[in-house]
């Protein structure tokens, strides 16, 4: 398989570090990149990057800046050839994302980002992935909290069922808890992903196939998938909908897909919040239902999304270091074999999911595609988490204080 040069100017691009989670992400990297990685920080603005520069410790205040824009196709390429790998936070990926992907296959450049935006993933698959295949490049999406957690936990499962012959996962199951706030960039992915669910027939039905992120949608199993919409028993606890849930989902299905069914050729997979036990469980499970339905179901009208863009953040704003501080998220995994075996996993962290953690997820992913070249899976074109990094971010995490483990358990899944 053709591999990316490593004679390039820079070994990391960390393009939009001017933005939210950018700023946050180039704070991450100037801690714990290894001495002598050549990092660059990239984006439109000359005046903002040389801020942000300037706010990092140490000798990342020398690191170079790159003014791009991302609908400049010419200036991407340039970006694309002087890298190992570029990290983008250039969002909503709907409409300032696609381009970036392009000039990374084009050139061989490992790429990775934070979107959920099933849409957006689904066009760059269809538009990038033979190129990448064919240069090199690995395109890993959905590298924040949307969607390592997911994707290494159902990783880890299949790992421990593996190494004990277990068979192949036959369900999983994943019981949320977070903690956290909200950031513009994330109001304005979510506000354009339900606007073209309501107004575009083709969107509304790639929202609707439980496969939709499949690379061969024929082969799929004809079972059904659980969709998580009602609130369940899991494992003698109450759980309601989880709102990243549907692009989580799809995204292990995929790593599925990409693996050759490994997991399990009738695999499930459901993630919902935990609500806790009994009666007090049962009414907030039931709370959640209805806020996430009536919530989404309002947010598909079009006042009622422009009053939410004026009333949550705006783009380049979110919460606060406390709140980022006092954030975490717990992601518990119970699992099924085909033999029958039980197994569950755990990841967690501290730090606000979507934005501490989430900084510390993309900027490990970075520096796995950019450094461990000789430890990732050797695989490229339109990749996920798991099938893109596999263990070298696990263990990266696992070195920045994050839980990640996979045991045999007793008691399986309710």
């Amino acid at each position: 398989m053709p591999q990316p040069t490593t004679a390039r100017e820079h070994d990391l691009v960390l393009l939009g570090a001017t933005g939210f989670v950018g700023a946050l992400t180039a704070e991450h990297l100037a801690l714990h990149a290894p001495t002598g990685t050549r990092v660059a920080l990239a984006g439109r603005d000359l005046d903002r990057l040389r801020a942000v520069r300037a706010r990092l410790p140490g000798s990342a205040r020398t690191w170079p800046v790159v003014v791009v824009d991302v609908h400049d196709r010419r200036a991407l390429d340039r970006l694309a050839a002087s890298a190992t790998a570029i990290v983008t936070t250039v969002g909503p990926y709907a409409r300032r994302g696609l381009p970036v992907v392009e000039a990374c296959a084009a050139a061989g450049t490992h790429y990775a980002d934070l979107t959920g935006e099933l849409g957006f993933v689904r066009a760059a698959i269809d538009a990038t992935d033979r190129r990448a295949r064919g240069t090199g490049a690995r395109v890993v999406h959905a590298c924040g909290y949307d969607s390592v957690p997911s994707d290494l936990g159902v990783h880890l499962l299949h790992r421990a069922a593996e190494a004990d012959d277990a068979g192949g996962l036959t369900a999983v199951h994943a019981l949320v808890r977070a903690r956290g706030g909200v950031s513009g960039g994330t109001v304005a992915s979510m506000l354009d992903e339900l606007g073209a669910v309501r107004t575009d027939p083709a969107a509304r039905r790639l929202h609707a196939d439980p496969y939709a992120l499949s690379p061969d949608r024929a082969a799929e199993p004809d079972a059904p998938q659980p969709r998580g919409l009602a609130p369940a028993l899991v494992d003698g606890r109450w759980a309601a909908p989880f709102v990243m849930a549907p692009f989580n989902s799809r995204v292990v299905r995929r790593s599925n897909a990409l693996t050759g069914w490994a997991y399990g050729r009738d695999l499930t997979y459901t993630e919902h919040v935990d609500a806790g036990r009994g009666p007090r469980g049962l009414a907030v499970a039931l709370a959640v239902t209805a806020a996430t339905g009536l919530g989404a179901a309002a947010l598909t009208l079009p006042p009622v999304r422009a009053l939410a863009s004026r009333a949550l953040p705006a783009p380049g704003q979110g919460p606060d270091e406390a709140t980022r501080r006092a954030g975490r998220f717990r992601h518990r995994f119970l699992a099924r074999t085909r033999d029958g075996r039980t197994y569950a996993a755990r990841v967690e962290a501290a730090g606000d999911p979507g934005y501490a953690a989430t900084a510390v997820m993309l900027g490990e992913t970075g520096l796995a595609l950019a450094l461990d070249d000789a430890t990732l899976p050797d695989r490229a074109g339109s990749l996920t988490p798991a099938t893109g990094l596999g263990d070298a971010l696990v263990d990266r995490l696992r070195a920045r204080g994050f839980r990640l483990d996979a045991v045999r358990a007793p008691v399986g899944p309710g």
